[in-house]
């Protein structure tokens, strides 16, 4: 099929996938204690190990006020510690704990479990190609988002 085929626009095509994904996922956040928000921030600060809750509402496209509640459970189970910043009292500097690595990458296996479960239909060359085609497209649109 090329590109001008297409029945379906991507989001149509793209939803069914992202609904099989999700349900994927909610049986392992829950068996680990999180929420997909939770992972979310698990994540990015795997990623950079020190940020604002600023910087890190902006990095997981996280609503400022709503993200609180999120960050209140992870710290309650010792999963990402909030310190004040000794320049500015008012901001958070956020890490991710030893506990929190180990749920992150825990849920990360399980999730890639399911995820490799989701694309066995695909051949091992298409799939490669399917995974790099992401890639490039969520580094390109990630710089273009809208305000």
């Amino acid at each position: 099929m090329s590109a001008d085929d297409r029945s379906r626009d991507l989001a149509a095509m793209l939803q069914p996938l992202l609904r099989s994904l999700i349900e994927a996922e909610r049986p392992v956040l829950a068996e680990h204690g999180i929420s997909m928000w939770g992972y979310a921030v698990l994540g990015a600060l795997n990623s950079s190990p020190i940020r604002t809750q600023a910087a890190l509402c902006e990095a997981i496209g996280a609503d400022r006020t709503r993200i609180i509640t999120t960050l209140d459970k992870l710290q309650a189970a010792g999963l990402i510690s909030r310190v004040p910043d000794a320049a500015d009292r008012r901001v958070r500097l956020l890490s991710i704990t030893e506990d929190g690595l180990r749920i992150h990458h825990s849920v990360r296996a399980a999730i890639r479990v399911a995820e490799d479960r989701i694309l066995a239909p695909l051949p091992p060359a298409d799939r490669r190609g399917f995974l790099r085609a992401l890639h490039a497209l969520t580094d390109s649109t990630a710089d273009r988002r809208p305000e």
